[in-house]
């Protein structure tokens, strides 16, 4: 058997029932529907984790970038 996502029930993939359901909400909801609950996610995020949730994961994505372009400088240079 494969794996998770190829698991078959009946005649039809997890994920190719996953991708149908997502085009079905998608045509019957529209943008509005997915801005609204990205906008709920994003508030709950906020209450329940704080402005130093933010600052923490900046900063590591900042590190990120500062090591990706390093790593990019030192490649030309070789």
């Amino acid at each position: 058997m494969g794996t998770r996502t190829e698991e078959r029930k009946g005649k039809m993939t997890v994920a190719e029932a996953g991708r149908k359901g997502g085009e079905k909400t998608a045509s019957t909801h529209g943008r509005e529907f997915y801005e609204e609950i990205g906008r709920k996610g994003g508030e709950k995020v906020s209450m329940e984790r704080g402005p130093e949730f933010y600052s923490e994961i900046g900063s590591k994505g900042g590190q990120k970038v500062r090591k990706l372009i390093q790593e990019g400088k030192e490649h030309e240079g070789e």
